[in-house]
């Protein structure tokens, strides 16, 4: 059974009305930027600095995961988690998983586009100006 942890990200995030901007994704890290609705000239970073695996859902109620049990510590429009349980982790490669663990799950969930992560190291949250993402995908 999923449980999920809420993780602080230092600003507010209404989850419904935010989007994933960009993502740039290397060997060695992982970038993601997110709308703060209520900021338009800011976005949200998160950066992971390790290898990662990456799962993006177009489509928030669009589950890949056929898990009919309760998922506790869900929070209404909250955005950011650290999830223990979920079918996504155990599935992955445990070959990868013992190379490059302990690993930990994280889910970042949006109106538009939702992004599982498993890093072995925590995101680093930081908020940017929202001209930055916007020069950088020009």
């Amino acid at each position: 059974m999923p449980t999920y942890y809420p993780l602080d990200i230092g600003a507010p995030l209404q989850a419904s009305r935010s989007d994933l901007i960009d993502l740039r994704w290397s060997a060695g890290e992982i970038t993601a930027d997110f709308e703060l609705p209520d900021h338009q000239d800011q976005a949200l970073r998160i950066f992971f600095d390790c290898p990662c695996i990456v799962r993006l859902l177009d489509e928030m109620p669009l589950s890949t995961e056929a898990d009919n049990s309760l998922d506790i510590g869900r929070v209404p429009e909250h955005f950011a988690y650290r999830v223990k349980g979920a079918n996504f982790e155990a599935a992955q490669s445990e070959t990868w998983k013992f190379a490059v663990g302990p690993l930990t799950h994280y889910q970042f969930v949006t109106g538009m586009t939702c992004m599982d992560v498993l890093a072995k190291v925590a995101p680093v949250f930081t908020l940017i100006s929202l001209q930055s993402t916007r020069d950088r995908r020009q």
